[in-house]
């Protein structure tokens, strides 16, 4: 593992958002969907791919809290501009589960 400074860390912007629309990404290489994400009024709503749908229907999707990586540039993934990274972490079977807060906090909230 690398170690890293402190000013490394705080320049990468983790906010709190809520998915607002939920959609598949049939022209995306690996079964995806394209997540509308709202920020609150001083970031916006951003869009995201994510390859997330083993564990998650659009429906299910909508109104959860995510945490996202928001001062990436923004990446083109296939016909989609990706306008932040939704994080999430691997279970024992490969599949992508949402990083979310327990508790409910303002949209746009950077981590500490």
């Amino acid at each position: 593992m690398e170690l890293i400074e402190w000013n490394d860390f705080a320049k990468v912007e983790l906010r709190v958002g809520k998915i607002i629309e939920a959609e598949p990404f049939p022209k995306a290489r690996k079964p995806a969907y394209v997540l509308h994400v709202d920020f609150g009024p001083e970031i916006g709503i951003r869009k995201s791919s994510a390859q997330i749908t083993d564990l998650y229907t659009p429906e299910n999707l909508i109104g959860k809290l995510v945490v996202a990586v928001v001062n990436f540039p923004k990446k083109q993934i296939g016909p989609l501009q990706s306008e932040c990274l939704v994080t999430g972490f691997h279970d024992e079977a490969g599949r992508v589960a949402l990083c979310v807060p327990d508790q409910s906090v303002p949209l746009g909230t950077k981590l500490l």
